[in-house]
């Protein structure tokens, strides 16, 4: 996927002003508009314009897109980072999927499920009232954190805007309850933590979606747990009873006799707690001691003597 410089397109420099973003827009809107425009690539140009000005004249996705974006030329290989976008706080004027669809795939990549649905109005006689926009945001987590539910200090980047209209980022810092069991895209909801709603109603509600940093040694889908348990030879050829050190304490796993790597093994409900619960879902990996001594490499001889065996004939006929 190719980065795409929405200023280079518009014409204007990083720093901006909101009013430059809308007259360049407006001008390369007369240029290019299918409907009067005689240049040849005209509906291109027009789709590239739109695109731009989407995104630059939009505080929120304009703040996201300064700090992806930084260091990056127009039609350089992009792909962004994993949870590039974790820790922004977004409202909720974001595009659907079909209004994605109608921009560039670097677009949809970065913006296509930015927001969710609008506040919801309510009309009634007397002075108008408009329940507040809700927020969302992606929160990085830590796997422990669902084993035993936690309560975590969570600093979120606010998007807003300078007296002209430059994108800016505030931050504020909110006390959340982790509940035990919470899994990866679950939705945590803090009431009355979006925009303040107008004529006495409401404010909108914050809504954080729950995703887990990297863990060095288990990999999540769901509710199960996937990790790469390594095993001596011996444990591998005779069995044996083996301890995994799990987020919520050890677990003792029975390794079968004539294991080999890349074999799996389930222990259910021993994933993320839930009704019910993941499972654990393990795959061997055989290591080698090195022959660096004169010991090892003793043992090695006397086995390769001794054994004649042939991992290149195993599963032959």
């Amino acid at each position: 996927m190719e980065f795409k410089d929405y200023y280079q397109i518009l014409g204007v420099a990083r720093d901006a002003t909101a009013d430059e973003i809308k007259k360049a827009f407006r001008k390369l809107a007369r240029k290019y508009h299918p409907d009067i425009s005689k240049e040849a690539n005209a509906e291109q140009r027009m789709k590239e314009v739109n695109e731009a000005y989407a995104v630059l004249s939009d505080p929120e996705k304009r703040a996201a897109y300064d700090q992806l974006g930084r260091g990056y030329q127009p039609g350089q290989d992009f792909h962004p980072p994993p949870d590039w976008d974790a820790g922004f706080e977004f409202s909720s004027r974001g595009f659907s999927q079909q209004e994605a669809m109608d921009f560039s795939d670097f677009f949809a990549e970065l913006f296509g499920r930015m927001g969710g649905g609008r506040g919801g109005f309510r009309a009634r006689s007397g002075p108008f009232q408009a329940r507040g926009e809700d927020h969302h945001a992606k929160v990085l987590l830590d796997l422990e954190d669902t084993f035993h539910g936690a309560t975590r200090q969570v600093s979120l980047r606010v998007p807003k805007t300078d007296a002209q209209g430059r994108p800016i980022l505030d931050t504020r810092t909110l006390t959340v309850k982790i509940p035990k069991g919470v899994r990866e895209g679950q939705i945590i909801r803090l009431a009355g933590q979006g925009s303040p709603g107008t004529g006495g109603a409401s404010a909108g509600d914050l809504l954080l979606e729950v995703h887990f940093r990297p863990h060095p040694r288990f990999r999540v889908t769901g509710r199960d747990l996937h990790l790469i348990l390594p095993v001596a030879p011996w444990e591998a050829a005779l069995g044996a009873v083996i301890p995994v050190e799990m987020p919520d304490g050890s677990l003792k796993v029975r390794i079968p006799a004539g294991t080999q790597s890349g074999h799996s093994l389930r222990v259910r409900g021993k994933g993320i707690p839930g009704s019910p619960p993941g499972d654990l879902l393990i795959e061997t990996r055989v290591v080698l001691p090195p022959a660096d001594t004169p010991k090892a490499r003793e043992l090695y001889e006397t086995m390769a003597r001794e054994l004649a065996f042939d991992p290149r004939l195993v599963g032959r006929a």
